[in-house]
């Protein structure tokens, strides 16, 4: 870390994760998705519970919910409201959504940071989880193999001043050449969904140009990750753990190329696949849990989302 920078005290105090129950293989890779009666909010609403019982907190102690997911679990209200109803109903929590896609949860974590730091939140729950299933196209077929439904969650406290946990660096970039590479054109304000027909069915179902995407992010991404150790004041060598978003196959390829070698960096396409915006807090979270990651240990959550957006954030776990 460089001198002079500030290192924002704050810790992820508890995680928790949920998985949808549903099983698939697609060439010998397992996939969950969504079963009948089972929701997106069951699955947010599980691992919210289970990231308080970790921190040792009750919903009451929450000053703020927040829903950092990919897609609206309907148009209005947001998220986080629909999940304070559920956990936090007769109270006055404020609750709220923050969207970068698949990695919503990292742009949450650095947002909220500073609140807490600053005193005006004093515990934060951070929720994060998608339906990817809901919106496949099951003739793409490298996106509708491709994606799980789960969610994560973690509440984000102040660190005390004798704990090493903290924030030491965070940036984010978007380069919207690639705004068109990822997208679900309709259902939103552009393409209501009142204007579906047959014909124009594919605009409302998930569109992923992946080669496209692969040579902007090979583009990008090398450049991109080198300057932000150097505007930190990191070497990679003293990087504990490297929580990538688990977007696709194509992980095995770019990591090397950002200086990343395999034992490096947590893989879990093949098990899990890409979850979205729940890809980058259920890795850390099961990482937690096995004890693969813990207090002290100094970890970089980096990732790709629609947009194209990129996150990059330095923390001390």
């Amino acid at each position: 870390m460089k001198e002079g920078q500030k290192i924002r005290r704050v810790k992820l105090a508890g995680m928790g994760r949920a998985l949808a129950e549903g099983a698939l293989v697609f060439d010998g890779q397992t996939r969950y998705r969504l079963r009948q009666g089972e929701t997106l909010l069951d699955l947010a609403q599980l691992a919210a519970e289970r990231a308080l019982a970790a921190a040792g907190k009750e919903i009451q102690d929450m000053d703020c919910i927040v829903c950092a997911m990919a897609t609206p679990l309907q148009a209005i209200p947001c998220n986080a409201a629909l999940l304070h109803e559920r956990m936090a109903r007769g109270t006055g929590i404020p609750a709220m959504d923050i969207n970068t896609t698949c990695t919503s949860f990292i742009s949450a974590l650095d947002m909220l940071s500073y609140p807490v730091e600053a005193g005006r939140y004093d515990n934060v729950l951070i929720v994060s989880g998608d339906t990817a299933s809901a919106a496949l196209n099951p003739l793409q077929e490298e996106s509708y193999s491709l994606f799980s439904d789960g969610a994560a969650a973690c509440v984000l406290t102040r660190a005390e001043a004798q704990e090493d946990s903290g924030i030491l660096y965070s940036c984010q970039k978007t380069w919207s050449e690639g705004a068109h590479d990822t997208e679900i054109r309709g259902g939103g304000g552009l393409l209501p969904a009142f204007f579906l027909r047959e014909e124009n069915r594919e605009d409302y179902c998930f569109d992923m140009k992946g080669v496209r995407i692969l040579r902007l992010c090979a583009r990008k991404l090398p450049g991109f990750v080198e300057s932000c150790l150097k505007e930190a004041g990191v070497c990679r060598e003293e990087i504990s753990l490297v929580i990538p978003h688990q977007a696709s196959k194509a992980l095995k390829v770019i990591m090397p190329r950002l200086g990343f070698q395999e034992g490096e960096y947590i893989d879990r396409v093949s098990e899990y696949g890409n979850m979205v915006s729940a890809s980058v807090p259920y890795a850390l979270c099961q990482a937690v849990e096995e004890g693969k990651v813990k207090r002290g240990d100094r970890l970089l959550l980096m990732g790709t989302a629609a947009g194209l957006t990129v996150n990059f954030m330095l923390l001390v776990f």
